[in-house]
């Protein structure tokens, strides 16, 4: 039975390959041909970005070629093998079409030292963690007010044979500058600066290039619990989900705080759980307590499509947007995870099969953007479903003492953290 099971996920998993790469050579050999309206319509549907790079009619020469072999075959009396044969080999790639490595695709796979290596443990519980945007430092905050700062490449050191028992210490700062728990944190997109929002009201302005500093060189005092953070690309704008119904948007050099002008159309009814800018700035999304996920010029601030009731009458928790800026990932407190069509604001894949009714979950996208992953908390398990398919491929046993509250991927590598109550962060690397 077992066996059955691996024969069938693999298979899931070779379909989900080749739809992907036959679905980019479609978009491509429509956009190629001046059939934009149906190339967008093509890639609306199946995902697929519209941009991809495709060598000029690399779709009417595979078909030729798939058409003459299968003349052949007929002309030899050869009966054409099944499509998915479960001992078949799926094509490496199409020239330039990108196929995912292994390393993203199977998570079934994946092979973790001890699962989930520990990196630290605070005094109480771990309640964020977020990368920075070349992937070379994670930064975790805790509800005992103190924040520490990794360096990737001492973590990987840590998971050599030789480093396991070894005097590596990944750990290379450590803030303590908030009177409250922390909430999140983001990185600078540029520069050396780490931003941390809290119960106390605060966002702060920490530099981990001074290895002394230890407390904020910039401090902004708001007038509500600072739930959510995120940079604008350009590092010049901050935005901030507080217990406030409207995202306050700050100037980082003046310390100026922005509000939408249209609060009172906009009918927002909710603390906000999480804000997120998408890779341009352009639109902003933020998830809230009244159930609704909305989607804001970057702007303006004016609010550009509302999903109310976007997880039943359950909070959503969490949003974020694909790399090309056309999806938006949702979580929310009725166990589901969605993925919406930011220009119509319809709903295109649901990803079912993990309970999450209590902590403010995340879920997230892998760094290829195929995968999905997300937290089981009555099983204590990670999720991961194929993106496009909504197939689950794996489930996992998280390593925590009571289920992970937490889960951020690396914008850069196969890898990811969680943070959990047992107050440890654990990080997720394979293991070549």
């Amino acid at each position: 039975m077992e066996s059955s099971n691996s024969s069938s996920l693999e298979q899931t998993l070779q379909e989900g390959t080749l739809y992907r790469q036959v679905n980019t050579l479609i978009v491509a050999h429509l956009r190629d041909n001046n059939l934009s309206q149906a190339a967008s319509a093509v890639a609306s549907a199946t995902m697929t970005p519209l941009n991809l790079e495709s060598p000029p009619n690399k779709l009417l020469e595979l078909v030729a070629k798939g058409l003459a072999v299968e003349k052949d075959d007929m002309l030899r009396g050869v009966s054409s093998s099944p499509l998915f044969d479960s001992g078949a080999v799926i094509p490496a790639g199409y020239d330039s079409i990108p196929v995912p490595r292994s390393a993203a695709v199977d998570f079934r796979q994946f092979k973790f030292l001890c699962i989930a290596l520990l990196l630290h443990q605070f005094m109480n519980v771990a309640r964020c963690a977020r990368f920075s945007p070349d992937g070379r430092f994670l930064a975790t905050g805790s509800a005992d007010t103190s924040i520490k700062l990794l360096e990737i490449s001492k973590i990987k050191q840590m998971m050599l044979p030789d480093g396991r028992d070894g005097p590596v210490r990944p750990v290379i700062r450590t803030f303590y500058d908030h009177l409250q728990p922390i909430n999140d944190l983001d990185f600078h997109p540029q520069n050396t600066v780490l931003i941390t929002g809290a119960k106390d009201h605060t966002i702060k302005f920490f530099d981990f290039s001074k290895a002394v500093a230890k407390r904020a060189f910039r401090v902004i005092q708001d007038t509500h619990n600072v739930r959510s953070l995120s940079f604008h690309p350009s590092g010049d704008f901050v935005l901030a989900g507080t217990d406030h119904p409207i995202a306050h948007l700050y100037d980082v050099n003046t310390f100026q705080c922005y509000l939408s002008a249209k609060v009172q159309e906009i009918g927002t009814n909710g603390a906000i759980n999480q804000v997120r800018y998408s890779s341009t700035g352009g639109m902003y999304v933020t998830a809230s307590k009244d159930g609704a996920i909305r989607i804001w010029d970057g702007v303006t601030a004016n609010c550009m499509r509302t999903i109310v009731g976007a997880h039943g009458t359950t909070e959503a928790i969490s949003a974020n947007f694909t790399k090309d800026q056309r999806y938006v990932l949702s979580c929310g407190k009725d166990s589901s995870v969605k993925l919406w069509e930011v220009g119509t604001g319809r709903l295109v894949k649901q990803y079912v099969g993990a309970t999450h009714t209590h902590f403010r979950c995340q879920a997230v996208f892998n760094e290829t953007e195929e995968f999905v992953l997300s937290i089981d908390e009555p099983n204590n398990e990670i999720v991961i479903w194929d993106a496009m398919t909504a197939e689950k491929v794996a489930r996992w046993p998280s390593n925590h003492i009571g289920a992970p509250r937490w889960l951020e991927h690396s914008p850069t590598e196969a890898a990811f953290v969680t943070c959990g109550n047992d107050r440890s962060v654990r990080f997720w690397k394979e293991l070549l």
